[in-house]
């Protein structure tokens, strides 16, 4: 049986990416061996190979390791084989309780990881819930109280939830924490701690943290609701730098859409995903693109729920050409066959740029991104190459050549956005010195 490549973002796995250990060599039982082979598994990678033995032996772990390199798989499969091999704990009176926790940051993200449960539990007998915010309340509500073994949601729908008595979390056998750091910058932190406080004590359960960094703080959480937590690095940014072939283009502002639009043309990328920095301008390209015969949307925190599923949906399908996105608004997705990434707007956060082209080198397959140094951020590309280690290339392009598109009602730029950072004096156009000579887009 072959997987859909939207169901688990991991598979096919790239030979490059992967490790010795064999799946099969884990002591798994014959149901889960069953589902993760028909997932299209057979090597683990690097974050599989150093955390599910640990895991499998019942040792707490907190990994490094950014989406795409395994990690849903390696704390599903460590939860699966938990519960299989460990007695439900008495919960005695009360709601119903769950026997796993897993605590996602964003809707989309916990949409994601269920998706992934149910492809590698499909022969195991746990039932799976979901409960996020923005539709389905009574929908997800009944079919919580009726009594789940899994549990998958955001903090705040999973806290109302709680609150009205729908279920118990003194059930919970197994916490899973993914993209903690990302739940630190949606200033989660308060309701994180607030169902950590609820849930058994934490040696009488599993507990798995993942992160695309292990900062102080996600540290300080880790040591303060795990039980002596085994740390685990995978060194992500220097893995995704290496895979992805990257270039820079110089426009000037007036250029920067021209620019994109003769690059998408020329290049017919199946999947692109465009980054910029404000909200505004991510509606703003979009109607851009669209007006211009390019089928885009706009990835905002605002849009509807149905309508951000329908369109992750409808991008992963190859329906959709562009996904156009701020960090805060795509941060954790899950989005295979990214064929392109651009950096419309260059991030202020160096951290940010790796995240960004991360996106189009899922599990060790080869990716493009193509960054744009404009004048209001091009400030930010000292930071970017002192973090990755490298100078990134500079690309040139003829402004002679450039599609111009159609006429567009002009609108504030980026740069009233931005927050006390601007465009060096003195460097006109952002370019830098000596980057005159120009050809033709490649």
């Amino acid at each position: 049986m072959q997987v859909s490549r939207s169901a688990i973002d991991t598979a096919p796995q790239s030979s490059h990416h992967l490790t010795d250990l064999r799946f099969a060599d884990l002591p798994l039982s014959p149901g889960l061996q069953r589902g993760i082979a028909e997932a299209g598994f057979v090597q683990c990678t690097p974050i599989q190979s150093k955390t599910l033995p640990l895991a499998i032996e019942g040792q707490d772990v907190a990994g490094q390791a950014q989406t795409g390199t395994g990690k849903t798989a390696a704390f599903l499969v460590a939860m699966y084989h938990r519960l299989e091999h460990t007695p439900a704990l008495n919960t005695e009176d009360g709601p119903p309780a769950p026997r796993a926790l897993i605590l996602a940051p964003t809707r989309e993200l916990a949409v994601q990881v269920h998706a992934d449960a149910e492809v590698l539990g499909k022969y195991l007998p746990f039932e799976l819930g979901l409960a996020f915010g923005g539709t389905d309340y009574d929908k997800q509500r009944d079919h919580l109280a009726a009594g789940v073994d899994i549990l998958i949601g955001t903090p705040g729908r999973i806290i109302d939830f709680y609150k009205q008595r729908v279920f118990g979390l003194r059930g919970v056998q197994v916490l899973i924490l993914d993209e903690a750091d990302r739940m630190f910058d949606l200033g989660f932190i308060k309701d994180i701690r607030y169902v950590l406080r609820r849930l058994p004590e934490h040696h009488r359960r599993l507990n798995l943290l993942f992160s695309a960094t292990l900062s102080y703080r996600v540290l300080e959480l880790a040591y303060e609701h795990m039980n002596d937590p085994e740390l685990v690095r995978i060194e992500p940014d220097k893995m995704t730098v290496d895979r992805v072939t990257q270039s820079i283009y110089f426009p000037a502002n007036e250029e920067k859409f021209p620019l994109l639009l003769t690059l998408l043309r020329d290049r017919d990328p199946s999947r692109t995903m465009v980054f910029v920095n404000t909200r505004r301008e991510a509606e703003r390209l979009r109607d851009r693109l669209v007006h211009n015969g390019i089928k885009a949307e706009a990835l905002s925190g605002d849009v509807p729920q149905r309508k951000r599923l329908r369109m992750l949906k409808d991008f992963q399908a190859g329906q959709l050409a562009v996904l156009i996105g701020t960090d805060v608004a795509s941060r954790g997705l899950h989005v295979p066959g990214v064929s392109h990434v651009f950096n419309y707007d260059l991030p202020q956060d160096a951290e940010d740029y790796v995240h960004r082209i991360g996106r189009t080198a899922r599990a060790g397959a080869a990716g493009d991104a193509i960054s744009f140094g404009c004048e209001a951020y091009a400030i930010s590309l000292p930071d970017i190459e002192e973090f990755i280690g490298r100078k990134i290339p500079v690309a040139t392009f003829d402004s002679d050549a450039l599609i111009s598109g159609l006429p567009h009602t002009p609108s504030h730029g980026p740069r009233h956005e931005q927050r006390g950072r601007g465009p060096r004096q003195g460097s006109p156009r952002g370019r830098r010195p000596g980057n005159s000579q120009r050809s033709r887009p490649r």
